[in-house]
């Protein structure tokens, strides 16, 4: 397999999750139209060093200014075939799966008879159900849900099955379980466990929250691993692969301990994929409609990013996309349709702009063919 980048003897492969860069051709099939994650958070901040110096603000589309003249990375956008603007069709797709048909959701709630048979299953029932933002429908029904023990079940535009307890009501592993038989009942694309903490109107979500996903189909993880090569997964890319052709994984919980394993890891000996995906702007700002917080947050990687290439050796390639929109500036607070940048970064590396590839999978084609050529 011939590689476009050259050869290298080690991929680290950053998603930012929920940075997407304008709204795809079809986003007007997801109500996401006018959509600009990166445009909308960064309007009326002060340029990015780091980002600036790879190209992000090159990339066709992009609309935050005036581009680098001298780019240090090769810089495109990514346009998404899957069906689908949720994590694990993004994430999914950068391996190599292309989805045809969209996971399933449930605007109106879930069905009478899966919500029974759930109940009879955990031996408990169930408040909500319904879609709704997490933080809004705990702090409506938190109170109820101490003084029931029952735990709060929602969903959103997304294909999700979201569980939500107070730690002091329902134990940590209680929960889990509780989300490993909703896992084993329904073919949503993630059962995501929610525990949260604290006094009627003032609770707050932990860190503790797992994802449950559907066992992937085979893909360039499989590929990789089956081949010798260590395919490592950071934060929660073992959740969004089920561990399936992780040699290796580290369970972080937040963008800036993501980034720290990933500088870590980059101080190993090793030869393979180093896959590390960066939750923050999703969990606490995309969502939330957080303008400030996610500009803040971009910021904050950006010099993380300046740290990280430090420890990059001659044979490192460093790749730096996204999974999804996330904007936070429109009315909705679900994720956007958008295109997702992508730097590609490493010795011998032609900074270009490569415009715009068709489908997520550039990313795993282009790391395979970079280990293997």
């Amino acid at each position: 397999m011939l590689s476009e980048f050259g050869k290298f003897e080690r991929v680290f492969v950053f998603v930012m999750d929920g940075v997407g860069i304008g709204e795809a051709p079809d986003a007007a099939d997801y109500g996401d139209q006018g959509s600009h994650t990166l445009k909308h958070a960064m309007a009326g901040r002060k340029v990015l060093p780091t980002f600036y110096k790879l190209g992000l603000y090159n990339i066709d589309g992009a609309n935050m200014g005036v581009g680098n003249p001298e780019p240090i990375a090769a810089h495109m956008r990514l346009m998404e075939v899957s069906k689908g603007k949720d994590t694990t069709t993004g994430h999914w797709e950068l391996m190599g799966i292309e989805l045809k048909e969209p996971f399933p959701t449930y605007p109106d709630g879930f069905p009478k008879d899966f919500m029974d048979e759930l109940e009879r299953r955990c031996g408990v029932g169930f408040l909500g159900n319904e879609a709704a933002s997490g933080t809004e429908i705990i702090e409506r029904l938190g109170k109820e849900h101490i003084s029931t023990g029952k735990p709060i079940i929602y969903t959103s535009a997304d294909s999700v099955l979201q569980l939500a307890a107070h730690t002091d009501i329902v134990p940590l592993e209680r929960l889990y379980e509780l989300c490993t038989i909703a896992r084993k009942m329904s073919s949503v694309g993630r059962v995501i466990a929610r525990p949260f903490v604290g006094e009627p109107g003032n609770f707050k979500r932990t860190s503790d929250r797992r994802d449950f996903s559907l066992d992937p189909p085979e893909n360039a993880l499989d590929r990789l691993s089956a081949k010798g090569f260590e395919t490592v997964g950071v934060g929660k890319i073992e959740d969004i692969f089920n561990f399936r052709g992780l040699t290796q994984s580290y369970h972080t919980t937040s963008t800036a301990s993501s980034m720290e394993k990933a500088a870590q890891l980059a101080d190993e000996a090793f030869s393979g994929l180093v896959f590390v995906n960066l939750i923050d702007f999703d969990m606490h700002y995309g969502h939330r409609n957080d303008v400030e917080g996610f500009a803040d947050e971009m910021e904050r990687l950006d010099k993380r990013f300046e740290d990280f290439m430090s420890h990059l050796k001659d044979g490192d390639c460093m790749m730096i996309t996204a999974d999804h929109g996330c904007d936070p500036l429109t009315e909705s607070t679900d994720h956007s349709r958008e295109y997702v940048p992508l730097l590609v970064y490493g010795k011998g590396i032609e900074p270009k702009n490569l415009g715009t590839k068709r489908s997520f999978a550039y990313v795993s084609k282009a790391v395979e063919a970079m280990l293997e050529a």
